[in-house]
């Protein structure tokens, strides 16, 4: 064993990345939403975020099959948070541009759970 010192090397968050079918809309949804200009792109991965901070990748997979949310026939792995003010008003913003509302709405009073254009559920709440 080396009595040589080598430092770790440094890590840093840079994106949570989606698979999904057409990353060019997935990036133009969720760009949309949180403003964030698109940092990379290519036919088959997108990335939005701001330079030198934490942004979303999406990442085109030929066979994807959305999440069947609440329906655990295809789990939906992980799913986005987002803090907002006022939830009728955030609500309607994200369906104009381009989310889906499912039926089932565990607390509706305090957060609500849409699906992004690609079929991810994500939720908004007034708790943070």
């Amino acid at each position: 064993m080396s009595t040589e010192t080598t430092s770790a090397p440094a890590f840093r968050y840079a994106a949570i990345t989606f698979d999904c079918a057409d990353p060019a809309e997935l990036a133009r949804f969720y760009g949309e939403l949180l403003d964030f200009p698109v940092l990379f792109s290519s036919d088959d991965f997108v990335m939005v975020g701001r330079e030198g901070a934490a942004g979303l990748a999406f990442n085109r997979l030929a066979d994807y099959r959305p999440p069947t949310w609440p329906d655990p026939a295809q789990e939906k792995q992980a799913h986005i948070e987002l803090g907002v003010d006022d939830l009728e008003a955030a609500e309607a913003r994200l369906l104009d541009l381009g989310a889906k509302k499912p039926d089932f709405q565990p607390s509706p009073d305090r957060w609500r759970v849409l699906l992004d254009p690609a079929g991810h559920p994500f939720c908004i709440t007034t708790l943070v």
